[in-house]
């Protein structure tokens, strides 16, 4: 068997078998298992997140090549830490709630004028403190956001799956994109940028996705929203998150954002679809509420 290949099935299984455990129950009973009441479930989540996030900017700063003589780059992990600790705070202290309040609003709005920035004035990502505030938004946000899609509960270790079922979502988009794209796609979507995505793959992944989201809404009617209209986002949002990282790589003249996953690249590279697709489900579940 080849070589490459073994390392891709040995770093997807690691990787999905991580995800797995740190975003259901299965990873507390696991380890409670050997040792009783040593984790909570949302601890692991959180732990998961928060290795995501340092280890995503760690990778876009070094995409991006900040100046080494620069002062932009000793100040993106104290900002991104402060940001994630205000998410963390609000979350963990008052639990998720659903409210349209400024900080929100703006955070949202700056991950779609950091997309648009990427595509349309990317001569602003050469200055360091353009790749400052990107760097930023496209990391600390997204992943902020993510801490509030489950529910959680520190009295009795109950932890829901939303995040769980958008990465079988996602993993699932890439694939039915893919087979679909692989025996009828034709017409290309963005052939500068991501060469072997087409019309036909999208229309593809957007129709069996949905679908499957009704399946996991038959199923556990409980979660937030409706799936197959989580399910529709994914599918359209998803390919958007691949295009802003495989654009971001152009930018810069990289390959892969890092080789942290064996066979698979690095994170960003792996998240690049959960990181467009988290605040626009977080939105989401906010104006689902409020409907």
């Amino acid at each position: 068997m080849d070589k490459n290949l073994v390392l891709r099935l040995f770093g997807g299984v690691l990787y999905g078998s991580v995800v797995i455990l740190c975003t259901t129950s299965w990873g507390s009973q696991v380890i409670n298992s050997i040792s009783p009441g040593l984790v909570q479930q949302h601890t692991l989540y959180y732990g998961l997140i928060t290795f995501f996030l340092f280890m995503g900017a760690w990778e876009c700063v070094k995409m991006m090549k900040f100046d080494p003589k620069g002062w932009e780059k000793w100040v993106v992990f104290p900002l991104i830490v402060f940001v994630f600790y205000r998410f963390s705070k609000r979350y963990f202290s008052n639990g998720f709630y659903f409210d349209f309040n400024i900080s929100e609003i703006l955070a949202l709005l700056l991950i779609v004028i950091a997309v648009v920035t990427l595509f349309r004035f990317s001569k602003e990502l050469y200055y360091d403190n353009g790749k400052l505030i990107f760097t930023v938004i496209y990391t600390a946000l997204p992943f902020g956001f993510a801490l509030g899609l489950p529910k959680f509960s520190t009295a009795d270790n109950t932890f829901t799956l939303e995040v769980f079922f958008l990465f079988v979502l996602i993993w699932s988009s890439d694939s039915f994109a893919y087979f679909t794209g692989k025996f009828f796609g034709k017409h290309k979507m963005a052939p500068k940028i991501s060469p072997k995505k087409t019309w036909e793959g999208f229309a593809g992944g957007v129709f069996f996705t949905i679908i499957l989201g009704y399946f996991i809404e038959l199923y556990y009617p409980d979660l937030r929203g409706n799936y197959m209209i989580v399910g529709l986002l994914v599918s359209v949002f998803g390919p958007l998150g691949d295009l802003v990282e495989s654009q971001l790589k152009r930018n810069f003249g990289v390959k892969d954002s890092g080789n942290v996953i064996p066979g698979h690249g690095g994170i960003l590279d792996r998240l690049d679809s959960f990181i467009i697709c988290v605040p626009v489900v977080y939105l989401y579940f906010i104006l689902e509420k409020l409907i």
